[in-house]
């Protein structure tokens, strides 16, 4: 069992992460304020000192405890810290995204903001900082003019009116409608103090408005995190801990792609030729903005370059990539600012045009490109050559389908979210099965199916007021995820689909795996012939490597009627599997754009 300390935004995506094992835990909070949708967490409510804490984990069997609690619960991180030291149970920590770069005037504690408001003349003060913190700074308080902005509940009221202050210096916080704008702009303050809480906080925006007013901003540091915690920054790192500490919690484990070991070797082989330092794990940032940490098998450093090792890991899917050695050399021209990315041995060259990268060039995609990038800039301005191997990759690029789009001579370097989910059929099918009933409970009549993480990315700024349990990856088991849709009582289905799916979802397949079905032209032929367009589209369509060329090379005065054409036929092949729900299917561009839909729904 695991025991989540909540409450939070963060405690919101650990849900989502939990729930993906179909697997009972506990989730608790001090009060009932944060209103959340559970299928398989157990909610308990109160506050934990560390005697209750040792005795629940005791007679609940608790192998894991998260911390997901606000970076300021203080005493509540203490008290965790003590009972799983005592009871020998790892601490995985959730960190929210901090902004360091924001301009402000930093404090230790609440008696630092003090001497430092006071020593600065500060007369005027508006207080983000939370009604719980009015006691912490009443020296300041009962001396100057000061303003706290707090939430209108019964409890906080209590702490204003115990504390005695003043009423007619109480600005209430509307979640609908937060407008500090207009209460800098009434009261003028001096300064203004806030918690250094992260973009939960709404931290940045906080600056970003001190900036526009000129006025000083005070900012308590957030609290240490025990170093006993392991501490992660999102749902990649949450799991991956999770599957480390708790390996029996989900049925399988997850990986990291080509691009992201081809990112972590780079950043390692530059870290050891800059500084000398031999790392044995470095941390990356994925495409979404989070950071993870990948170990580092092995590091050569040379007198002009250095080399570094990272062994794929593909978790439990069945990848033929999973093992093998990931290669980075590193070589520094201090003479450029350039950055350039080769291939070498075991890497593939392109030779046939649509994929994005250049003919001739090295089979690395765009997303482990920019990553790579980014990880070359978080360690220096200068430029830097790197070449990618993998020493396996030309025997092993022979067993995929490279050969089939071009591609000869080694794998492709690819991954556009840098993380490999397990794709064993029944588990993922059984993931599945959880994520609708999952969605289920929240009661709401619609759910949106869609092939992954960077479409649902998508699909959510389009549907940006639903829940995010109602959004399920299909991966390719289309037919799968309409079966248990149907299963269930929603009444409006928008799957969200990209071109290469769509093709193959149009002619009949309801599961698009590559291993088992691959873009036929001959059926897209066919689709062009319906809209009288096969004149014009027959020689682009047998010159493509891929599907996703269509959408740029398609002539805009068939674009409309092609596209369509493709999302009625799998309108065709899905509605038969979910006859009492409406179903529109939305074709997404690689921009994350939705120009086609099929059908038009009177309530969309």
């Amino acid at each position: 069992m695991i025991l989540v300390f909540g409450g939070t935004t963060e405690g919101r995506l650990c849900i989502e992460v939990l729930e993906e094992a179909g697997k009972a835990f506990y989730y608790a909070t001090k009060g009932a304020l944060q209103q959340v949708t559970f299928k398989n967490g157990i909610p308990l409510t109160g506050a934990m000192d560390v005697p209750r804490i040792v005795e629940f984990c005791t007679s609940h069997g608790i192998l894991l405890i998260i911390d997901a609690a606000h970076p300021f619960a203080e005493n509540l991180h203490s008290n965790i810290e003590q009972a799983s030291l005592k009871l020998k149970i790892p601490v995985v920590r959730i960190q929210r995204n901090f902004d360091l770069n924001v301009d402000g005037i930093f404090c230790d504690d609440y008696n630092d903001a003090t001497r430092k408001l006071k020593s600065a003349g500060v007369k005027k003060l508006l207080a983000l900082t939370g009604v719980n913190t009015i006691a912490k700074l009443k020296d300041f308080w009962t001396e100057h003019e000061t303003y706290f902005r707090i939430l209108d509940r019964d409890e906080s009221n209590r702490i204003v009116t115990d504390h005695h202050f003043p009423q007619d210096h109480i600005l209430y916080f509307d979640f609908e409608n937060p407008d500090d704008e207009s209460i800098m702009h009434t009261i003028h303050p001096d300064a203004v103090i806030t918690k250094e809480s992260g973009s939960s906080g709404y931290f940045e925006e906080k600056a970003k408005m001190c900036q526009r007013y000129h006025t000083p901003l005070y900012i308590i540091r957030r609290p240490r995190t025990p170093k006993s915690f392991v501490s992660v920054e999102g749902k990649v790192g949450l799991r991956k801990a999770i599957e480390n500490l708790c390996p029996t919690f989900f049925p399988l484990r997850s990986g990291y792609t080509t691009g992201s070991c081809a990112t972590a070797a780079t950043k390692a082989a530059l870290v050891a030729l800059l500084t000398d330092d031999i790392l044995q794990e470095v941390s990356i940032t994925l495409p979404q903005g989070e950071q993870v940490i990948l170990p580092i098998s092995k590091v050569e450093l040379h007198e002009q370059y250095a080399e570094a090792t990272v062994i794929k890991d593909s978790g439990d899917d069945p990848d033929i990539t999973n093992g093998i050695s990931i290669v980075s050399r590193v070589e520094v021209n201090n003479d450029s600012d350039d950055i350039v990315i080769d291939g070498g041995e075991g890497v593939g060259r392109v030779t046939l045009p649509g994929l994005g990268i250049e003919v001739g060039g090295p089979a690395i995609n765009t997303t482990p490109r920019s990553m790579i990038r980014q990880a070359v800039r978080e360690c220096c301005e200068c430029g830097v050559h790197v070449t990618i191997s993998v020493p396996q990759g030309y025997e092993i690029g022979k067993k995929t389908f490279n050969p089939r789009l071009g591609i000869v001579d080694g794998i492709s370097i690819i991954g556009t979210s840098g993380v490999v989910k397990p794709y064993s059929s029944e588990a993922f099918i059984a993931s599945i099965t959880r994520q609708v009933s999952v969605a289920q409970a929240t009661l709401c009549d619609m759910i949106v199916i869609n092939s992954g993480g960077k479409s649902e990315n998508f699909l959510k700024a389009i549907f940006p007021d639903k829940p995010a349990q109602i959004f399920v990856q299909y991966g390719n088991f289309i037919g799968e995820t309409l079966r248990e849709v149907n299963n269930s009582t929603f009444k409006q289905v928008y799957m969200g689909i990209m071109i290469g799916k769509a093709v193959k979802l149009a002619e009949g397949n309801l599961d698009t795996h590559s291993k088992k079905v691959v873009m036929n032209k001959n059926f897209l032929c066919s689709v062009a012939h319906e809209v009288n367009a096969l004149d014009d589209l027959r020689s682009i369509i047998e010159n493509i490597t891929l599907a996703r060329e269509l959408l740029d090379k398609v002539p805009s005065r068939h674009a409309h009627n092609f596209f369509t054409a493709i999302l009625r036929h799998c309108y065709e092949t899905c509605k038969p599997c979910i006859p009492h729900s409406d179903l529109q299917i939305l074709l997404i561009e690689e921009s994350g754009k939705v120009n086609y839909k099929y059908p038009i729904l009177h309530h969309a």
